[in-house]
């Protein structure tokens, strides 16, 4: 504990606090998957259950007990049928999208899931430097005059950045928990395990301090970006340093609705997640080879170049 509070320390230049509490509840039980290895929260009457993560059975190992008590919710707005909806949606009009893939796909599960997020209110403090010019042209009968004037444009401030969420699970995909965003906040509502009835809760295993990697970036670039916007009105700018130093985060941690969607296809098995609130759909599709090359001939205007390339490669790289 010791050497994670230390961590956190360093990336943030203090400690980072949470209001989060322990959390036992005799009504609720850990589900493990013996495939992946996830753990899931479910309540005593969700019986049989499988994976929202790769897809197989789960069974019960032990009662619920030792992890913190989530801050608050957010309840789901959408259903399964919204959820099975919005997959048909993604696969319209993708041209590239493998036919056989499409004409046999069968969707396999579609889970609601309360995933655990850490959610970041962050102080920060910074400053950045430009180098900036200003052009004047003008004529007279003889000749043609330009001035350019150099400008040092300094700027520094600090600033306070709130609900900057970040998934607490290494079982679902970053890039899939970061795409979904973002929710609501005003839906939350403080917690309580009433609202896990018909759903799984993906249980956390990272914490909060693990997160500030992913965190620190989005304060310095957000921050960075809002230094830049208040330099404007010149020929050219160029920005010669920007220091951003993240000073204190606090956390809440909150479950945050998702419909995770699985389906195998080739023994591959491809996960799609649609947010509960929202209804934001995403996931990665398999690319048709044939229908992009057809594509890609057809955008480039150079078939004969592009086609002799590719019989060359084939030839000489088997």
């Amino acid at each position: 504990m010791q050497e994670k509070q230390k961590k956190a320390e360093e990336a943030t230049d203090g400690p980072i606090t949470s209001e989060a509490e322990d959390w036992v509840d005799p009504n609720l039980l850990i589900y493990v998957c013996q495939s992946c290895g996830g753990e899931i929260i479910g309540d005593k009457n969700l019986g049989a259950t499988s994976c929202p993560y790769c897809g197989n059975n789960v069974v019960m190992t032990k009662q619920f007990t030792g992890a913190l008590k989530p801050d608050y919710i957010i309840p789901f707005k959408l259903d399964k049928n919204a959820a099975k909806e919005a997959l048909a949606a993604h696969f319209r009009g993708k041209k590239l999208l493998n036919k056989s893939f499409r004409d046999e796909n069968r969707l396999d599960e579609v889970k609601g899931v309360y995933v655990p997020f850490w959610i970041f209110n962050v102080d920060a403090s910074g400053n950045a430097s430009y180098d900036a010019t200003k052009v004047r042209s003008w004529s007279d009968s003889k000749y043609h005059y330009t001035e350019t004037k150099y400008y040092r444009i300094e700027r520094a401030g600090v600033a306070d950045y709130e609900g900057i969420p970040a998934d607490g699970s290494t079982k679902m995909a970053d890039d899939l928990m970061d795409s979904v965003e973002p929710y609501n906040y005003d839906d939350a509502v403080p917690f309580e395990s009433a609202y896990l009835a018909g759903f799984l809760a993906d249980k956390y295993d990272v914490e909060p301090e693990e997160l500030m990697p992913r965190i620190n970036p989005r304060v310095k670039n957000t921050m960075a970006q809002n230094f830049r916007n208040t330099v404007s009105g010149y020929a050219t700018i160029k920005e010669t340093s920007c220091n951003i130093q993240v000073k204190k985060a606090t956390t809440k941690y909150m479950l945050l609705p998702v419909w995770v969607l699985t389906t195998k296809w080739k023994d591959k098995v491809y996960t799609f997640a649609m947010n509960g609130q929202t209804g934001k759909f995403v996931g990665n599709l398999p690319l048709d080879g044939a229908a992009y090359a057809k594509w890609l001939l057809a955008i480039t205007g150079i078939g004969g170049i592009i086609g002799g390339t590719i019989l060359f490669l084939a030839k000489y790289l088997g």
